[in-house]
């Protein structure tokens, strides 16, 4: 999340007005992420989040992210509800973007993981994949393997003023990569950036998902393989096997990783570290200079890439079978 588009108090006012959810009381930007425009809003009747989708949000996504938050929700899974206007849609415009408001949920995301954090995200994102199994509609993951050359070309030769030798690294990841991509594990609806500061706790327990605007229909291990990155290394960049550890339990008492996820985990955690470092790197060179969110720096995932250079099978991130 974050601010990139200001808008008037008289827009804000109006747009409000189209929900029966009381009176704009407040508003204040959310200043966390990097893709598009929210805003807290606390009316008459309760609080809200208020989102402009940016240019990356293709609109043409917005039915598939909101139309899933609904059906999860339905199924129990606790995340953001999309709330429905006066008119009974969920998807408006304003201040020439598109625009839709969804429940606050309750709870605050964890700075430092602990093990039992990383077991509770495990479960949760089981659920998710559980939950999402009879959902109707279904979106490409435009950040999987096939779209990372885009990325480093975007990037282009300005990757080693971000690291010496970046460059080549990288063409030689995605060569190596892409040729060993798996096609055929069990997939469905991923979330696809399930980070900690997607994930919401209240005294210690996992209160919510949020942030479903990467979700898309990729391979279930993959997802698994983002959170072993997002939560098990430490400040140090040293990947810890006990919360690694801890993940993988928690998704296997709600769905068992086939032995044919596990054996490809090495590979999907690289591809993920990947993934993370040419967005990052996108973003650290290109992005808006005037947003409230400082980029976040791809080195922090050059490191995680090459630990996964290393790893031989998914007992080096702390699967038992």
């Amino acid at each position: 999340m974050a601010v990139y588009t200001e808008i008037s108090d008289e827009e804000l006012t109006e747009f409000v007005a189209l929900y029966d959810i009381g009176e704009l009381q407040s508003a204040k930007g959310i200043a966390e992420g990097v893709e598009n425009s929210n805003f807290l809003l606390h009316t008459t009747q309760s609080p809200f989040i208020l989102t402009l989708y940016e240019k990356r949000t293709s609109e043409s996504d917005l039915p598939f992210f909101l139309g899933l938050m609904e059906h999860l929700a339905s199924r129990g899974l606790s995340c953001p509800v999309p709330v429905h206007a006066r008119d009974g849609s969920v998807l408006h415009r304003l201040a020439d973007r598109p625009a839709a408001m969804v429940t606050f949920l309750e709870g605050m995301d964890v700075k430092r993981p602990k093990a039992s954090h990383c077991g509770q995200v495990g479960m949760a994102l089981a659920q998710m994949h559980e939950a999402g199994a009879n959902f109707s509609m279904a979106r490409p993951n435009a950040l999987s393997v096939d779209g990372w050359q885009d990325l480093a070309d975007q990037a282009g030769g300005r990757a080693d003023s971000v690291s010496e030798g970046l460059g080549a690294l990288i063409a030689d990841e995605l060569e190596l990569i892409a040729s060993r991509w798996p096609s055929d594990l069990p997939r469905g609806v991923i979330h696809a950036d399930l980070f900690p500061d997607n994930v919401f706790f209240i005294g210690g327990e996992l209160s919510g998902l949020i942030d479903f605007y990467f979700a898309c229909t990729d391979a279930f291990a993959y997802d698994i393989a983002i959170c072993l990155n997002a939560w098990c290394f430490e400040a140090d960049d040293s990947f810890n096997v006990t919360k690694g550890r801890a993940l993988l339990s928690g998704y296997n008492k709600v769905r068992s990783l086939e032995e044919e996820e596990a054996q490809a985990l090495p590979l999907l955690t690289r591809g993920a570290a990947l993934r993370f470092l040419l967005t990052r790197l996108v973003d650290w060179l290109d992005g808006p200079q005037d947003a409230l969110v400082k980029p976040k720096d791809p080195r922090e995932y050059l490191k995680r890439l090459r630990f996964h250079q290393h790893a031989v099978s998914a007992a080096d991130y702390g699967y038992g079978g």
